[in-house]
């Protein structure tokens, strides 16, 4: 029974997590590591813990009461948690609990001094470290006391950060327990935390160390500023040695003080040169156990090193797997389709499976491997001229890698697997037919996909899909497919350059594209106007349509039942229903396959249809769009008439006149391509959720979204065998929800560094919020920093800031005065939108939606690219 509840350090080791909780797990491994030291002690199971949880039954009522607040309702949280732990602190131990603790400790020194530390199932985990979030006590002294800290740690589960981190995390509290470790107390001359890989950049190649005089409570509380020295190949390359002023030390009877540091030592060094570099080879030795880079506690006692904690750097941003030595520079595919937020292993594998050139998976994201691109002289400068004109952020984090000149080799030619060069397209006549032809194909091929796929199941289905994603790729690498999106944009920087150069104007091409025709991304908002239309002058469609929560329809096809039962109804949902057949197929993040269509959940679309009704008169959407057409014709004779006053200005005009036709046929098609994917993406999502559901039938499945949790081939093969592994669906829907707290680089290295680039400019004034100019004019208004389009309550004139707009967003921005992103590039959907819309837009700003609060005045300076927030 003893054994139950105490288990030497020694005998655990990281598989035993459930047993002596994460910390002790760790310790155990640590000390199984050859040459690393480890303080002696013991761990007090989970079984304890279970054990003396089960004498409080009233605790069961507490944890079902926490599990129903909100984790923001911080003053619930705060009481009920108290009340826990103080239940938990009045129970008494039972005898043999405390026969077991008090055993192990004579074997170690009853009368020694012991660190008592919390150990939670639920920490140092790869997803989840909870660094802080429960209990630690140091130097207690004697049974008695170490019995009541052991109490104090198991309460320690229930603080009120422990409880809102589990319910911020998706971490139930049943399914968390805790252990303690009783450790031996170390009296270090120095301590400190060791990070293997830079915190700050991710590079895995760089070590940082932390050090301070006495107990490492010092730098951990803040009380002091660490020694901070930087370690890369087995050499200190950077030293930040601080005034320590302050120490934190053991008292002779128990518990710590602090103290004074003689004003002689308190810019010495913690650490010298020699020994910090052997703290980082000892390093190196637990991070190649762990597999991970590690974030280690560590104490410097008599000259020597012993660790004390060692757990995974969760908030590093993971790398792709190469299977190889080699460098590599990768750069972020969702900032080049405006979705960076993680996606599921099926969406990852379907967009891989139908992509133009090979992607690399990490930490959730897609990344296309540039190296070889970058080798080449002639190949590299057109991706940098090519990536410069689409996010200046992206050019410039490539430039500060290429700058390092020996990370990317030299080649003399690139190889395969790339962006296009961004080389002058082969030339297509301005015709419009030339749309016209590939907007049927486009249609023919999903028609034809649609009528293939119908009696396709099992194994048969899967075999077809392989087959539709090769016409899929196809379909988009046809040249007159690529002709016609390059001809719209070259003609666009075209306008700009020679516009600038010869009249002095910046971005002429944003008036000029107004209302191009045929741009299906922006006939989607304006259509929406006309749903409004419909839905306005019925009251009782109204008041149902303000009444209802999303959660309240998981199928579309409830909502639009219970819409047509109100006096109205009939004709709203057949506006509603109409819309869907020809945009039902898209929704935020549309490039994960996994993501709620809005044909799935079109309760996504009653905010902005609310908003159009209050917002708008009827027939706003014709309206708008002949706006927009007149004014860019008058800004193309305005344009005209001043290039012909110029010296040699007929041959000027008449350029200028041959690339705004250009320019007009064209730029329109520019989103045609990523909705002929969608729908396609739509039809092949019907199919496998149809195929999930009969796994659901045969017992096979839990519930059908699970099929979302495995990729493409893996769902190939549990339609083929009848199995699944639910272990692994379970860890991909926790490696899932971790990923939503890792933010995506522009640019990754292979030695994990993420470079963020910078715009390098002077010309904005002090304290605005730097970002490309996408989309002229200049607009003030009330900024709504909005995440979820769900919940978007817009007034006229308001300026929407997100963190990034792909094309399903665009339904808003009839209702907007300006934009402001975190994504974006001159070319991506938001600013093609935007400028067909006349909205004066700013995107790829740093920090937007942290730095702008909600409902604060801000100035946004399309033309120039700032935004000023207003007093």
């Amino acid at each position: 029974m003893i054994e139950q509840y105490v288990r030497d350090l020694r005998e655990v080791d990281e598989t035993q997590v459930a047993v002596v909780g994460g910390k002790g797990a760790h310790l155990g491994g640590l000390s199984r590591i050859e040459g690393i030291r480890v303080p002696g002690g013991f761990c007090v199971t989970t079984d304890a813990f279970r054990r003396v949880m089960a004498k409080a039954p009233s605790i069961d009522d507490r944890l079902d009461q926490l599990s129903r607040l909100d984790p923001d309702d911080r003053e619930a949280i705060r009481t009920l948690s108290a009340q826990i732990r103080r239940t938990i602190e009045g129970i008494a131990l039972p005898d043999d609990l405390v026969a077991a603790i008090t055993r192990a400790l004579a074997e170690l020194g009853e009368q020694a001094a012991y660190a008592v530390r919390s150990s939670a199932t639920a920490e140092d985990l790869p997803t989840a470290s909870f660094a802080g979030q429960q209990d630690t006590y140091l130097n207690v002294v004697g049974p008695a006391a170490i019995l009541q800290h052991v109490s104090r740690c198991w309460a320690s589960l229930f603080t009120e950060r422990a409880v809102t981190y589990r319910r911020r995390n998706g971490i139930d509290h049943r399914t968390v327990h805790m252990a303690v470790v009783v450790q031996q107390m170390v009296f270090p001359h120095a301590a400190g935390i060791l990070f293997t890989a830079d915190p700050v950049t991710g590079n895995r190649k760089v070590a940082t160390v932390d050090a301070g005089f006495g107990l490492g409570e010092a730098l951990v509380s803040g009380l002091v500023n660490p020694d901070v020295f930087t370690v890369r190949h087995g050499e200190v390359v950077g030293r930040a040695i601080a005034a320590k002023q302050r120490a934190v030390q053991a008292l002779p009877g128990g518990g710590t003080q602090e103290v004074a540091i003689d004003s002689q030592r308190q810019e010495q060094p913690a650490l010298t040169d020699a020994q910090v570099v052997r703290l980082v080879q000892l390093g190196r030795r637990i991070e190649a156990h762990f597999g991970r880079p590690q974030d280690i506690e560590w104490c410097l006692v008599d000259e020597g090193f012993q660790i004390v904690q060692s757990r995974p750097i969760t908030t590093l941003f993971p790398l792709p797997e190469t299977g190889d030595q080699e460098n590599h520079v990768y750069v972020s595919v969702g900032h080049q389709q405006m979705m960076t937020d993680p996606m599921r292993p099926l969406g990852l594998s379907m967009w891989q499976l139908t992509a133009m050139v090979p992607m690399h998976e990490a930490g959730g994201r897609l990344f296309v491997d540039v190296t070889r691109r970058l080798a080449s002289p002639a190949s590299r400068a057109g991706l940098l001229d090519l990536m410069g004109r689409g996010d200046p952020l992206v050019r410039d984090a490539l430039e500060t890698v290429l700058d390092r000149d020996d990370f990317v080799p030299s080649l003399p030619d690139a190889g395969p697997g790339g962006p296009p060069s961004g080389g002058a397209s082969a030339p297509i006549e301005t015709d419009p037919a030339i749309v016209t032809e590939l907007i049927e194909r486009s249609q023919a091929s999903v028609a034809a996909l649609e009528r293939g796929i119908r009696t396709k199941t099992g194994p048969a289905l899967f075999d077809f899909l392989l087959e539709a994603f090769e016409e899929h790729k196809q379909v988009l690498s046809d040249p007159l497919n690529l002709q016609a999106i390059m001809a719209g944009m070259e003609a666009t920087w075209w306008l700009n350059d020679k516009l600038q150069e010869w009249l002095g104007e910046k971005n002429a091409a944003d008036t000029l594209t107004l209302s191009a025709p045929g741009n299906i991304t922006s006939e989607m908002g304006l259509a929406l106007l006309d749903v409004a239309d419909v839905i306005r002058p019925h009251s009782e469609v109204l008041a149902f349509l303000q009444g209802i929560e999303d959660a309240e329809y998981t199928e579309g096809t409830a909502f639009l039942d219970e819409l047509a039962k109100r006096a109205g109804g009939t004709e709203a949902r057949d506006a509603i229903e109409a819309y869907l057949d020809r945009y039902g197929m898209r929704c935020v993040g549309e490039i994960d396959i996994t993501r709620p269509r809005w044909r799935e959940r079109p309760t996504t679309l009653v905010p902005v249809i609310l908003d159009n009704v209050r917002n708008f008169e009827p027939g706003a959407a014709g309206r708008r769009f002949e706006q927009g057409r007149q004014k860019a014709q008058k800004k193309e004779q305005d344009v005209l008439s001043r290039l012909r006053a110029l010296p040699d200005g007929d041959r000027k005009a008449d350029e200028a006149k041959g690339m705004i036709d250009r320019v007009r046929t064209f730029i329109g098609y520019r989103e045609y391509p990523k909705y002929g994917i969608v729908s396609r993406y739509f039809v092949y999502k019907q199919a496998l959720l149809a195929e999930a559901e009969r796994l659901v039938q045969a017992n096979v499945l839990t519930e059908k979204e699970d099929v979302f949790s495995l990729t493409f081939q893996e769902l190939h093969d549990v339609v083929r065998s009848h199995h699944v592994d639910d272990r692994l669906v379970q860890q991909r829907k926790d490696a899932f929800r971790s990923y939503h707290a890792l933010t995506p680089p522009r640019v990754l290295t292979s030695d994990g560094e993420a470079v963020t680039g910078a715009y390098r400019r002077d010309d904005v004034p002090a304290g605005a919020l730097v970002g490309l100019p996408v989309s002229a004019g200049t607009i003030e208004g009330r900024a709504r920093v909005i995440l979820d389009m769900a919940e978007a309550e817009l007034e006229a004139g308001d300026i929407l800031v997100t963190t990034f707009t792909d094309p399903s967003w665009s339904p808003l921005f009839v209702g907007i005065a300006g934009l402001v992103t975190e994504v974006g590039g001159l070319m991506t959907h938001g600013a093609v939108i935007a400028r067909e819309y006349g909205l004066p837009a700013v995107v790829g700003v740093e920090q937007a939606t942290r730095l702008i609060r909600d409902g604060q005045r801000i100035r946004v300076h399309g033309t120039d690219g700032y935004i000023e927030i207003l007093p």
